[in-house]
């Protein structure tokens, strides 16, 4: 990790972790008049087109549901740690099936070892570039829900005690003795959120005669969100010149309005800027971005002018 104060005042520091409910809340609001906006468009002209386009837009905006838990469990979306809990559970981890408790440990770790062995991300960076062949198969798993039924189960044994919590591909069976009552236990634990969020959308839904728009949240769970999700992960950490240089080893990427759609809900582009001062609102991060550039941080930082390029590069063909 880089220490903050090599590049920034501490006027400048606090200047940027300074957080604001009503910002929180507006952050949260934009990704869910997008997936409340498509619902109501695809119920209204139901045919095969905008069924696809919806599909790659709730899957861009569960991406929007993920970093809304990630943003929270930094405790950067508001200036309480109960709102920050309370809501990124309800409208960012509920909806994709974890809780913000589960994923703040382990993402923190991802932040003190970024990079290195003990980085529990660090399969995700290691997967790219590769070949034209290669790649089109991971596209093809991620949109026939190939990797979304094998994630979505592996996220229910890991919230049974049955997989240690991983979201890098390094989730390893756990061998103990628990009793039944005791899994049983652990996993109502995790899954009641999820659990009621799913069954309270779902008679939402079926209430008003639209009960196929839930089916159609969870075919782009399990096919767009796991290609928005991959373009995301492989854009932070993969290609990067050094690895083991914490200078080089994250990169922000400029996006265009589709790739904010689909890949860079809430700023999280702005990467380096994330991993600098992981306590800075994503609302900060333009002004932050612009800071670094005005320092000349990028002049050795890694900087992309947006994911069809780095799309290329990881296939091998750019």
């Amino acid at each position: 990790m880089i220490p903050p104060e090599e590049i920034f005042t501490k006027e400048e520091i606090q200047s940027l972790i300074q957080r604001s409910d009503w910002l929180g809340i507006w952050e949260i609001a934009k990704i869910w008049l997008w997936i409340i906006g498509t619902l109501v468009v695809l119920a209204l002209f139901p045919n095969p087109i905008t069924f696809i386009l919806a599909l790659f837009i709730l899957g861009g905006k569960q991406l929007g549901c993920a970093i809304i838990m990630h943003d929270a469990s930094h405790y950067s979306l508001f200036r309480s740690q109960a709102l920050n809990r309370n809501l990124g559970n309800l409208l960012g981890a509920w909806p994709i099936l974890h809780n913000v408790q589960q994923y703040r440990p382990y993402h923190l770790k991802h932040h003190r070892h970024a990079g290195t062995e003990d980085d529990p991300d660090l399969k995700l960076a290691m997967n790219f570039p590769t070949y034209l062949a290669s790649f089109i198969r991971k596209f093809l798993r991620d949109i026939s829900g190939l990797n979304g039924i094998k994630g979505t189960l592996a996220t229910f044994a890991m919230h049974m005690g049955y997989l240690s919590y991983s979201l890098g591909g390094k989730a390893e069976i756990i061998k103990d003795t628990f009793s039944s009552k005791e899994k049983f236990l652990m996993a109502w634990k995790n899954m009641r959120g999820p659990l009621c969020f799913h069954i309270s959308f779902f008679l939402i839904v079926w209430s008003i005669g639209y009960w196929w728009l839930f089916l159609t949240w969870w075919v782009a769970q399990l096919t767009t969100y796991n290609f928005s999700l991959r373009i995301r992960s492989m854009a932070e950490h993969s290609m990067t010149p050094d690895l083991s240089d914490p200078y080089l080893n994250t990169r922000t990427t400029y996006a265009n309005f589709i790739e904010r759609i689909l890949f860079a809900p809430l700023n999280v582009n702005y990467h380096v800027e994330h991993h600098l001062l992981m306590g800075v609102p994503a609302y900060h991060y333009p002004r932050m971005h612009q800071m670094l550039l005005k320092k000349g941080f990028y002049e050795k930082g890694v900087l992309s002018g947006g994911y069809w390029s780095l799309v290329k590069q990881a296939a091998g063909i750019g």
